[in-house]
């Protein structure tokens, strides 16, 4: 009775052949994902550490200010227009005032680069 229900050359007995050979290159394939991904991972855990903060300027203060020296101090462009001078000088003061434990000798230097950057000095006219 079986036997007449399944046709002589059964089409479903091939696919069940070719199952294997799938999962045999879907078990490669991930194997090859997961080799890659390790190697990527270490690739990336043995890059050296990069600064994730902006850099900042590491030298030390000119005994004339200039005008790229002032641009740096207030974090701003050389050509920045009086009201992104007058804001970024408010931002850097608020930061580093001496009355919020900031330096009296760095807030002297923030006022010097707003004033030179206003071009309301020629020269040093910080006290320190």
């Amino acid at each position: 009775m079986i036997g007449c229900l399944l046709p002589r050359d059964p089409y479903w007995l091939k696919s069940n052949q070719a199952t294997p050979l799938i999962a045999g290159l879907a078990v490669a394939a991930a194997a090859y994902a997961g080799r890659y991904g390790i190697q990527a991972w270490q690739a990336f855990k043995a890059r050296p550490p990069t600064a994730r903060m902006r850099k900042f300027y590491e030298g030390g203060f000119q005994s004339v200010m200039t005008r790229r020296e002032a641009a740096l101090i207030l974090g701003v462009r050389e050509s920045t227009p009086t009201d992104k001078v007058k804001e970024a000088h408010r931002r850097v003061m608020v930061a580093n005032h001496p009355d919020a434990g900031g330096s009296h000798y760095l807030a002297s230097k923030i006022n010097e680069a707003k004033e030179v950057m206003l071009r309301r000095t020629k020269g040093s006219s910080s006290a320190f």
